[in-house]
């Protein structure tokens, strides 16, 4: 499955409303991890088509970013039915990603 981009428009159909886990990716164009992180976010997205991934540029979608207290780039937060199960900031590797996955599922 490919990595969809979440705007303030389109987040409550995708992220809220979703019955799949999510996990969404916030980052921006100028970050040296984000841009690292960018392609192990990707081969997830490819290889847990069971979980939705999509990724918020929190430069262009400043509100969301403060909504869910992104501090700090790349974050990763998951959603489950709507709600924050899990969250990790800076570069993760594609198990430690994985891993948190299987433990919200």
């Amino acid at each position: 499955m490919s990595v969809i981009s979440i705007t303030k428009s389109n987040f409550n159909t995708e992220v809220v409303q979703s019955e799949k886990l999510v996990l969404i990716d916030f980052w921006a164009e100028w970050c040296g991890p984000c841009r690292m992180l960018s392609p192990v976010v990707e081969q997830v997205a490819d290889e847990v088509p069971s979980v939705k991934v999509g990724k918020i540029n929190v430069d262009e979608q400043p509100d969301l970013a403060g909504q869910f207290g992104v501090m700090s780039i790349p974050t990763l937060i998951l959603f489950k039915k709507g709600q924050v199960v899990n969250k990790s900031v800076g570069f993760q590797q594609k198990s430690a990603i994985k891993e948190m996955l299987n433990n919200a599922m």
